[in-house]
């Protein structure tokens, strides 16, 4: 499937938020305030802690959440804008269309006493569906029939751009069919995977009893599911593997994919599933859906009803009855280490910004959003671009030929800024007040046939990938764009009332963050029209493979809990992306009045000023448990390595700084990465 990277952690994706005035009005400490700082601490031993080592200890963890930082701050704030706009489109007996879906969708979640009324009542014509199977066609049949509603089973499949043939729409099928965040909790023997699967076991076993199986049907139920989904997982490929673009580009005719699958007859599902009359099909990891196909012959019919009705339990327990909700806050306690579960009220919002977030977006950008930020944007956009430009005609490692191809591109992107030209509508959801699961289901089964219904229709690139309110920037490789959300433009990243040195160092190296990654080691793989396709010279090629293998052993160095390090390779791109955004940031910035002056405001220097803009993004207290989730499955690495990571390579962080051999972050001259 194309996927599109981004500037944050999955973790803290998160809502956007009113425009925000930094706590201290004093200008002196309106952006960079000392008394957040440790200036015990020598910046060239550890430039993170020095920018924020009295306000990671001044902030820990709340109880509802499972990280705390500048992010986080944000999103509180974006969830009470959000929650307000909610609150008041529920209010208004004279609302239109766009009011009432989105004020009676968020009412309708918060009705708890209706709710718990209904109990586990919403998903029990499902579950009655499933004991009706008697064989595996109909077991099939009716994977087929969910798939359709919005509840995928067993595998992934989707509808994008060909990315040999980006012109063109081709249903694309992944692996899936797991619960657990990553395979590797399915197949490690470590202790804290072995602790995730007792957990997990524990978890299924409640549900099960949830829906009224005795304790020795729910034990054994619980077995079945775990085992089905532990052969499924040895079958899939790692993050790391699924992150090579050419590897999981595997195209088939439906009828020869079909020979590899005995089972499962390809024409015949993707007719199931509204994708007909289609001749061929991408699979990003062909091999597991021959182990798929395996698992269904030779597993009895009655374990898969047993898995699919884990499925749909599973997915609809967050909107059921308190139950279902709090057994399902039990488990995730243990994957991410919360103590209390977040306000109903906060994850209804979010539930609504997810599904219906171009109605809410409307509300978000006329009541939050100026123009005048956007042409700021614009503006910065320009900057970054041009002196992206520089950095690449002064490469020393690259040819002329791909230079050329390489500046090709970067003048070709795409950019999408605040909000989409044209609103999603979202014809077709029907959203009732007193029916909450059934809202969830209405706009599932849209979402689905958005996806599939693209199919023969001519490409739009129009189309957002985030919401309005979204505080988080994103790259897509196949349309070569980049987009960022009205929700980022806020304080840390970008202020209207900020000098040169804390917008560049905030939404300035976002940008260059979002344009480093069409020149990363995946995104590099596409050319200037977004078709994946080898642009470079051999020599080129090689030689960028062994700067971004510097940047890999460089992050692998990074311990960050016990026995885990950070993953170098599947945090590559994300890395690459941030020591470049941040080096393109910094030269945009050196063209500036307030970069070309020496003149301080609160004693720093513009320069020093700029990279305390960089560290103040990052800082965040995570929980243990949450970390460890994230090293498995984010391809970002954590917040300290990403602020202390790409400034140990740039020469004017050694000069701002006077970082000296001696210094724990030193690394000599020769010795500082060099990518973009």
């Amino acid at each position: 499937m194309n996927k599109q990277t981004t500037i944050l952690a999955v973790a803290v994706l998160s809502v956007g938020m009113l425009s925000m005035t930094p706590p201290d009005k004093d200008p002196k400490k309106k952006f960079i305030d000392r008394d957040n700082m440790d200036l015990s601490v020598k910046p060239g031993d550890d430039f993170y802690t020095y920018a924020n080592g009295n306000w990671l200890k001044k902030n820990p963890v709340p109880a509802s959440k499972t990280s705390w930082g500048s992010f986080h701050e944000l999103r509180d704030k974006s969830a009470q804008a959000l929650k307000s706009l909610l609150e008041d489109a529920g209010k208004n007996t004279s609302k239109g269309r766009l009011q009432q879906m989105v004020g009676d969708y968020y009412a309708s979640g918060m009705d708890s006493v209706t709710i718990e009324k209904s109990g586990y009542t919403p998903i029990k014509p499902e579950l009655a569906r499933i004991d009706a199977l008697i064989d595996l066609n109909s077991v099939l049949d009716e994977m087929a029939y969910q798939r359709t509603q919005g509840n995928g089973m067993l595998f992934g499949f989707g509808v994008s751009q060909d990315r040999r043939n980006v012109n063109k729409y081709i249903p694309q099928l992944g692996q899936g069919g797991t619960t657990l965040p990553d395979r590797d909790y399915y197949l490690k023997n470590d202790a804290r995977s072995r602790q995730v699967r007792d957990a997990y076991r524990d978890h299924l076993t409640k549900m099960f009893a949830l829906l009224g199986e005795t304790p020795q049907q729910a034990t054994q139920s619980a077995a079945t599911v775990l085992r089905l989904e532990t052969a499924l997982a040895q079958a899939q490929m790692s993050r790391v593997e699924m992150r090579d673009p050419q590897k999981t580009y595997n195209k088939f005719t439906v009828t020869d994919f079909s020979k590899t699958t005995p089972t499962l007859s390809w024409n015949r599902i993707l007719d199931q599933f509204g994708a007909k009359k289609q001749d061929t099909i991408l699979v990003s990891n062909p091999r597991f859906f021959r182990s798929v196909d395996s698992l269904l012959s030779a597993t009895p019919v009655a374990d898969w009803k047993t898995y699919m009705k884990w499925n749909i339990v599973s997915d609809a327990a967050p909107y059921l009855s308190s139950p279902f909700v709090k057994q399902n806050f039990e488990f995730s306690k243990v994957l991410t280490g919360q103590k209390v579960q977040t306000p109903r009220w906060e994850r209804v919002s979010g539930l609504v910004d997810r599904q219906l977030g171009e109605l809410l977006g409307q509300l978000y950008v006329q009541t939050y959003f100026k123009p005048e930020a956007k042409e700021r944007m614009v503006k910065l956009v320009d900057n970054l671009e041009a002196s992206f430009k520089e950095h690449i005609n002064g490469l020393d490692w690259m040819s002329p030929e791909t230079k050329k191809r390489a500046l090709g591109k970067l003048t070709s992107f795409k950019r999408k800024i605040g909000y989409p030209d044209k609103w999603e509508t979202y014809e077709g959801v029907t959203i009732k007040r007193n029916d909450f699961y059934g809202n969830v289901k209405s706009a599932r089964k849209w979402a689905y046939n958005y996806n599939v219904t693209r199919l023969g229709q001519p490409v739009d690139r129009t189309r957002w990938g985030m919401t309005p309110p979204t505080i988080n920037a994103y790259y897509n490789p196949v349309n070569n764009e980049i987009a960022f959300p009205a929700g980022i433009l806020q304080f840390p990243f970008f202020d209207a009332e900020a000098d040169d040195a804390i917008n560049y160092g905030g939404i300035g190296a976002v940008i260059g963050h979002e344009m480093t990654h069409g020149f990363d080691d995946s995104g590099r793989q596409y050319d200037a029209d977004g078709t994946l396709r080898d642009w470079w010279t051999k020599e080129d090629a090689d030689n960028f493979k062994q700067r971004a293998d510097k940047v890999v052993a460089q992050f692998f160095g990074y311990k960050v809990l016990d026995t885990l390090s950070v993953n170098g390779r599947l945090t590559l791109g994300e890395n690459l992306a941030d020591l470049g955004g941040l080096a393109i940031a910094y030269d945009a910035f050196k063209k500036t009045k307030q970069g070309q002056s020496t003149e301080k405001i609160n004693d720093f220097t513009p320069d020093q000023r700029f990279f305390l803009s960089w560290a103040q993004v990052w800082r965040a207290n995570v929980l243990p448990e949450t970390q460890a989730q994230l090293i498995l499955t984010d391809p970002h690495s954590p917040g300290r390595y990403r602020c202390n990571g790409p400034v140990s390579n740039i020469d004017a962080w050694y000069r701002a700084f006077n970082v000296q051999p001696g210094d724990k972050m030193y690394k000599a001259p020769e010795d500082r990465i060099r990518v973009w």
